[in-house]
């Protein structure tokens, strides 16, 4: 493992100031389980590792301003455990709950898994679906960006050297949420092909649509002309079907160690029907 400089911090101020000095040498830690094994195998090779995760203020779900604020370093398994979401935003607490198994869920945090920018990251897809937004800090100020933007391609992200990923932001959702995903076994498993939807309906008739995919891309991404497919129409298997085939047209998936690109087309246009059905209260078919 090629040296580095090891820093941790107790406050915000100081995270920042570090960053403004040392950013562009920098990797920021919080559970580590992306970037340890990334470390140790010099796939990541920094000057400096800071260490945010005694940062308090970083940390916990809370409901503000008919908003949802959970902080960057708040683990997967707090999202599983936590009432707020439970009640609100049941997407996130499945997409949370399918991450790894406990160790990597208590150790691993909402902001590095956003921050790492996998394609295949479970939760960036559901976040997405909410249309959640990211909290950046930096001396300079503060920075909200739509998820949308904020990613750029595998491993890249809209975060400046200087800044810190500090909290995600997610609207009340005012519709039900659904996340599925097929991995290659049934638990700890990368996303094969992973979907997300938020459908606000009014008996069977959709009036708004939110739909995202994961590891079909460079990136987890919307899929508007699906969602269009769906607004002010009443809900049927038919028109579940377009929406998904129309979903998967826009995704440009690739052959790799875990599936064929063909595969991905097919498992996600299945997951996507269900999601769909679900979320619109027609069952799982």
């Amino acid at each position: 493992m090629q040296q580095f400089q090891f820093f941790s911090v107790k406050s915000l101020s100081d995270a920042l100031r570090f960053l403004a000095e040392k950013g562009d040498q920098t990797k920021v830690l919080a559970g580590g389980t992306d970037l340890i094994p990334a470390l140790r195998e010099e796939v990541s090779c920094p000057a400096f590792v800071l260490n945010i995760l005694e940062i308090e203020g970083l940390n916990g779900v809370r409901e503000a301003n008919q908003a949802l604020r959970i902080g960057s370093i708040t683990t997967h398994a707090q999202l599983v455990e936590s009432d707020i979401l439970r009640r609100t935003c049941p997407s996130l607490l499945q997409a949370a709950a399918s991450i790894g198994g406990p160790l990597i869920r208590n150790r691993g945090t909402i902001g590095g898994n956003i921050a790492n920018a996998s394609p295949a990251a479970d939760l960036a897809s559901t976040l997405l679906s909410l249309e959640a937004e990211a909290v950046l800090m930096s001396q300079k100020g503060t920075r909200v960006v739509a998820l949308r933007d904020f990613f750029l391609g595998p491993g890249k992200t809209a975060l400046h050297p200087d800044e810190l990923l500090a909290e995600i932001a997610i609207p009340l959702p005012r519709g039900k949420g659904v996340f599925l995903k097929l991995g290659r076994r049934q638990a700890m498993s990368l996303s094969v092909v992973n979907v997300a939807v938020c459908l606000e309906m009014e008996g069977r008739r959709c009036r708004e649509a939110k739909v995202a995919l994961g590891s079909v891309a460079p990136t987890p991404i919307r899929c508007p002309g699906a969602e269009s497919l769906l607004v002010n129409q009443e809900m049927d298997a038919e028109l579940i079907g377009k929406c998904a085939e129309e979903a998967m047209a826009a995704s440009i998936p690739v052959d790799d160690h875990r599936a064929k690109a063909w595969y991905r087309l097919q498992a996600g246009a299945i997951l996507l029907r269900r999601a769909l059905a679900q979320a619109a209260g027609l069952g799982d078919d």
